[in-house]
């Protein structure tokens, strides 16, 4: 296999994210981890372009041979470590993110299983590309094939939902099943450390997850298990969007409520400086309340002219626009769209409470936590 590594990016045909392939249960031999299943892409790949010198570049998180235990053959775990040696492997500590700016930049074919979805934020080329990812297929016969990936457009809920995924993953918040560890999200923690505020609710203004080490909460900095300090208090984020256009972001702190309207008072959200004159009219003073309860955020019209909303699916397609009735809380989740007046739109950033994010994967639904409102909420552009 040597014979197509390459040892630079801009030397290669095609850029594989090797953490990725090794790791791919669905073609090649049993077991967790296997460089054999590389050697089957380089063999399709050679038949896709029909050109027996065809390169690769490498790409694998520090992660893959961190976990040599996992490789059926030993052997492999010395090969491997010697191309890392060698300059044919590029270790880093997030593959995604190097193979995804180098295909940026050069503009190179990624061959992956891996669909980016918490990636697209930071890199929106993605989004709609039909030609630069290939995913490796098996054929009956236990050879592989090459296939185009359609990458398709997410919804910026669904994005928000898959970088909350990964956030967890990284702090090995995830179980077995790929299921964030509730009863850890779920509660506040305090480092003993005097000075340490990462974790501190009432002194920190970044309130960090913990990262798990042996099952072990523990801090980030000091490397000491961490202390429980009671249930984690729900923050969500809503977001103005103006044609399109998101303007403004908003925080909701569990248990507050706030207005939304043209002129909503002191303690609410005033879009008057966002509109022009004309929609402005068709905007009430006050025309929504949000409040947040027991970790729930919910919506209710108050206004003069009525309220739309739609709601998004699983898949992050909508539904169809509803009227809202006036005066009765309705549930408003992430991806939720309302529309007070024609191209002004509320809507919900894909985080969600502690407590949706454990009711969600309990019900096997959408995945993820979120942030809300201040009794006086901030605004930046």
């Amino acid at each position: 296999m040597e014979h197509h590594l390459a040892t630079s990016a801009e030397r290669a045909d095609y850029l594989v994210e090797l953490s990725n392939i090794a790791r791919d249960t669905s073609i090649g031999p049993r077991g967790p981890r296997s460089l054999r299943r590389l050697g089957l892409v380089l063999r399709a790949l050679m038949e896709l372009t029909r050109d027996p010198d065809v390169s690769v570049y490498l790409v694998a998180d520090s992660s893959l041979l961190g976990g040599h235990r996992e490789f059926g053959d030993q052997a492999e775990v010395r090969r491997l470590r010697g191309w890392v040696a060698d300059g044919l492997v590029e270790e880093v500590d997030d593959a995604d993110e190097r193979v995804l700016d180098l295909a940026r930049m050069t503009a190179t074919p990624v061959i992956t299983g891996d669909q980016y979805v918490d990636h697209r934020a930071g890199h929106p080329w993605i989004q709609g590309n039909t030609w630069q990812f290939l995913r490796p297929e098996a054929r009956p016969d236990g050879s592989v094939t090459l296939v185009a990936m359609d990458m398709g457009v997410r919804s910026a809920a669904e994005i928000s939902r898959k970088m909350e995924l990964s956030a967890l993953k990284k702090q090995g918040l995830l179980g077995p099943s790929r299921t964030p560890l509730t009863d850890v999200i779920m509660q506040s923690w305090r480092c003993p450390e005097p000075r340490c505020s990462l974790y501190d609710i009432r002194r920190g203004d970044r309130i960090l997850l913990p990262r798990m080490r042996r099952g072990v909460p523990t801090c980030e900095l000091h490397g000491t298990p961490l202390e429980n300090d009671g249930p984690r208090l729900g923050t969500t984020q809503l977001k103005a969007v103006i044609d399109g256009t998101c303007v403004a972001r908003y925080t909701l702190d569990e248990g507050s409520e706030a207005y939304v309207g043209r002129l909503p008072g002191p303690a609410g959200i005033a879009l008057h400086s966002l509109l022009s004159p004309q929609v402005a009219q068709q905007v009430s003073r006050r025309h929504l309340a949000v409040s947040a309860r027991n970790g729930t955020v919910l919506i209710r019209d108050i206004s003069t002219y009525g309220t739309r909303m739609r709601r998004t699916g699983k898949r992050g397609g909508f539904g169809p626009w509803e009227a809202l009735p006036p005066q009765t809380d309705r549930p408003f989740r992430p991806g939720d769209e309302v529309e007070l007046a024609p191209g002004v739109v509320l809507t919900r950033s894909g985080r969600r409470f502690p407590a949706e994010l454990a009711d969600a994967w309990r019900t096997q639904t959408a995945h993820t936590p979120m942030t809300p409102i201040a009794a006086a909420p901030t605004r930046r552009a």
